[in-house]
């Protein structure tokens, strides 16, 4: 059986960055500089799933202002 196939039993969070960039991370490890937690936590599939459904725009949010900016000045 590969690493891929076994099941995780691990708890994750949802955590979020500056640049509205979603991710996962473990649950019992410290959230990496710069991520915060957004309260959602979870199985990683319960966890991605959440991401999928919250995180519709891809983009950067300084790319997005940048983007709003030139349409603005148009």
């Amino acid at each position: 059986m590969s690493w891929n196939e076994q099941e995780d039993n691990n708890t994750y969070q949802v955590v979020i960055n500056h640049e509205e960039q979603y991710s996962i991370w473990p649950e019992d490890r410290e959230i990496p500089a710069g991520w915060n937690a957004v309260g959602k936590t979870g199985t990683k599939g319960e966890c991605l799933t959440y991401v999928q459904e919250v995180w519709t725009d891809m983009r950067p949010l300084s790319l997005r202002r940048a983007m709003e900016q030139t349409a603005d000045n148009s």
